[in-house]
């Protein structure tokens, strides 16, 4: 860029401004006139007016000042542009700057991830990681409320799961049994006494001890309740119960599957945070991307051959103790130093990236200089040759599969985040819940829908929830 150029009488004359969004721009503004410039979000304003014009005008109004006083001056970048003539020195007053943070997204930054973590952990459905079925945590209580439904006439046996201890025999645990007031079992689908002792087979683990027989009519309720906590006590959080002739359920106070038994974590809002450790995915600890070293980066330029520097890393400062080994290696293996890295076989270039017997390859060679991430040189040089790419345990979602597995609406919550604001609002209000859910829910929803109305009146509805807040126009970011 020329400085020093004849200034163009009147005009403040840009040519070849590429600065961020700018596509290069030519531009005469008339100078020591109002001039508005107005476009749609990211095409530009912002890049044309501060980081193009302003930071010209302070850059070359700095360089003019003495030694001293530039000590106490800001510098801003040079802006990528050929040329700007007729520019006076620029006092601006800039909006607010958009977060930089990984982390922060528009969902975060209104607080619209903060309700939607409340509504997961207060009214999503935990599905079992093995097998897939929603996982609920009974209580006496929710038994009662869901036998309302049930028909009235059936026979039910509320029967308690026993583990059989391995150090004691039958006899004697059924002694026991009996002198804790236990008289029933069921054994094989029916119930016998047990006393005299039954025969159990070879091999078995528990037994079902029966807590209480009656036919059911929902004024036994009560009576219900009091059996279901003597179950849960007795079976250590767990119950069984039988109807009539239907299918055995199992039903658990612990948050775990009732059919296959794996463990299921009990949903709280620090679960759906990718800024909790009890959220945040272990493998891209909540970036939702994770550096890995590309082939790209490598061998940035595949026409170059070994001997010109194909492989970047061995070719910078470490050529003088890659070089001989290179030799050496193409040598053995019949690799050609002059031959183009993209003409190479594939064997040839997986042996050099990989690496195999007696020789590290280019990949290994930057795991182990990373393994010394102590030396701040080595970080540089290792970080030149990464690329972020989606993580591969969570798919990008940030978060842990237990929170991933908690949906809501046929949603988890990272697909709710994926849906831009209009979205959002749709499936929001499209959410039905019953009478006892609507008194938790409605707090929660009418944060969320005012928050996404704003978002719509300012035209924002475009963004997606889970979009960086550093990706975003600077008017995008301050009307967010």
């Amino acid at each position: 860029m020329n400085d020093f150029a004849p200034e163009p009488a009147g005009f403040i004359q840009i040519r070849g401004a590429r600065q961020h969004n700018l596509k290069h721009l030519d531009l005469d503004l008339p100078r020591g006139r109002l001039t508005v410039i107005t476009g749609v979000s990211g095409s530009g304003k912002s890049s044309l007016a501060f980081d193009t014009l302003y930071a010209e005008g302070q850059r070359r109004y700095v360089e003019s000042v003495s030694s001293y006083a530039k000590q106490f001056l800001d510098r801003l970048p040079r802006p990528d542009v050929d040329s700007i003539h007729g520019l006076m020195p620029a006092v601006a007053i800039q909006q607010v700057a958009p977060a930089r943070s990984a982390r922060s997204t528009v969902g975060t930054t209104t607080e619209l991830h903060d309700y939607l973590r409340l509504l997961f952990a207060r009214l999503g459905t935990v599905h079992c990681g093995a097998c897939g079925r929603p996982v609920l945590a009974d209580s006496p209580q929710s038994i009662a409320r869901e036998a309302l439904g049930w028909a009235a006439g059936e026979t039910l046996l509320v029967l308690a799961p026993v583990a059989l201890a391995e150090r004691m025999s039958w006899a004697e645990q059924a002694a026991h049994l009996l002198t804790a007031g236990y008289t029933r079992l069921l054994r094989e689908g029916e119930v016998v006494p047990l006393e005299p002792l039954p025969k159990l087979k070879r091999g078995t683990k528990q037994v079902l001890l029966v807590l209480d027989r009656f036919t059911w009519d929902p004024k036994e309720r009560d009576r219900l309740v009091d059996s279901c906590e003597q179950a849960f006590r007795r079976g250590e959080g767990r119950l069984a119960l039988q109807r009539g002739d239907r299918p055995r359920e199992t039903r658990s106070e612990r948050w775990e599957c009732s059919h296959c038994g794996a463990a299921a974590v009990r949903p709280e809002p620090a679960l759906f945070s990718f800024n909790s450790p009890l959220g945040v995915c272990p493998t891209c600890r909540g970036f939702g991307n994770v550096l890995t070293f590309t082939l790209e980066r490598i061998v940035p330029d595949p026409g170059k051959t070994l001997r010109e520097g194909a492989i970047d890393p061995w070719a910078r400062s470490w050529r003088k103790l890659f070089w001989p080994r290179l030799e050496k290696l193409a040598q053995e293996h019949g690799i050609p130093l002059d031959t183009p890295w993209k003409k190479l076989a594939a064997a040839h270039r997986r042996l050099l990236i990989e690496g195999g017997e007696g020789f590290r390859g280019a990949i290994p060679f930057l795991e182990r200089l990373q393994q010394k991430s102590y030396k701040a040189g080595n970080r540089f040089i290792v970080r030149r040759y990464q690329s972020a790419l989606p993580c591969t345990a969570c798919g990008g979602q940030r978060l842990r599969p237990e929170a991933l597995r908690v949906r809501l609406g046929g949603r988890s919550i990272a697909e709710v985040a994926a849906l831009t604001v209009a979205e959002a609002a749709a499936f929001l209000a499209g959410l039905s819940f019953g009478a006892g859910e609507r008194e938790i829910a409605g707090p929660v929803l009418k944060e969320l829908e005012s928050r996404l109305r704003f978002l719509l009146r300012v035209d924002l509805g475009y963004l997606t929830l889970d979009r960086l807040t550093r990706t975003l126009s600077g008017g995008e970011a301050q009307r967010i």
